[in-house]
């Protein structure tokens, strides 16, 4: 089958097709013929050179997601599960025609949901769900999401405005921007313009996942008792909030998926969707060997919504 492999730590070009053996399924395992792989911005930074220390071992299979069909299953595993619409975490290796995962990672994918749309909140479905519910948003709340026009940063901006929130969407282009207001931002602002918090006014909850200046810019603006959520550093940095302000500061270390885990709560994401009330942006699709361009796209800051590699 046809793969991505990286065999040095570096910039996108690192990213090349190779031809590798089909994966074959042991015990407590299925193979899925892939259609979508969804792509993290923490996947660019591991295939950097940085990211867990545990992933830095050459050469290097990215990818941790896939969506697809059971294509065969493990020698105690039931028949019945081939030809089922599936979702997973690969841990490794998601960047493929094929990939083999656990069984008990498996998450069936509702009839009402593409299996573009179930790898697209594979990761930020989950992870939206959490971090919106360690803000604890209720309504009437004033909530600003930074990187509001990214895949994760847009359900946020939708799970915030379904409790009843008025959203403030920051992000660094006007499709970006655009694309915040379609989702539910009452307002939007250009992170990249001079004085661009001094206009907003005071807000209850912040997701920041962002960091560096603009973490810095979005601090002040949250009111005594508010919740500023600290959940990525795409600016290379994360925020490092003072002390004794009186926000309450909720680091990504805090932040908990929940009765049932991480595996739960993709489930939950593919149920909001299922029933209109979640919707992911797939901005662009790459085919398996553009894969240095949708890591490039992505870095550039240019990719709206989710990006998704299609073998």
């Amino acid at each position: 089958m046809r793969a991505v492999v990286q065999r040095q730590w570096g910039g996108p070009e690192v990213l090349r097709i190779e031809q590798v053996p089909d994966p074959v399924p042991g015990p407590g395992q299925v193979s899925i013929a892939a259609q979508a792989c969804p792509i993290t911005f923490v996947e660019t930074q591991i295939r950097a050179g940085g990211g867990p220390p545990a992933a830095r071992t050459l050469p290097y299979r990215p990818g941790n997601g896939t969506a697809g069909v059971v294509r065969a299953v493990g020698p105690d595993m039931p028949a019945e599960l081939v030809g089922r619409r599936v979702v997973a975490v690969t841990g490794g290796g998601g960047y493929a025609e094929q990939a083999v995962v656990a069984a008990d990672e498996l998450i069936d994918v509702p009839d009402a949901v593409t299996l573009d749309d179930a790898a697209a909140l594979l990761a930020d479905g989950r992870t939206a769900i959490a971090l919106a519910a360690a803000a604890r948003i209720t309504a009437g709340d004033r909530v600003l999401v930074l990187a509001a026009g990214g895949g994760l940063g847009s359900l946020l901006v939708q799970l915030a405005r379904s409790a009843g929130a008025e959203v403030v969407g920051a992000a660094g282009s006007a499709a970006k921007r655009a694309l915040a207001a379609r989702v539910g931002a009452a307002t939007v602002v250009d992170y990249t313009s001079d004085g661009w918090a001094d206009r907003l006014g005071a807000v209850d909850v912040v997701f920041d996942g962002v960091g560096g200046p603009v973490g810095a810019a979005a601090f002040p603006l949250a009111r005594a008792g508010a919740r500023y959520v600290v959940h990525g550093a795409a600016s290379g940095a994360m925020t490092v909030p003072p002390a004794d302000t009186g926000v309450e500061v909720v680091p990504l270390s805090a932040v908990s998926f929940g009765p049932g885990g991480a595996r739960a709560r993709s489930a939950e994401a593919l149920e909001l969707a299922a029933a209109g009330r979640l919707r992911p942006t797939i901005g662009q699709r790459f085919a398996l060997d553009e894969a240095a361009a949708a890591h490039a796209a992505i870095e550039s800051r240019r990719s709206l919504g989710k990006t998704l590699l299609v073998p």
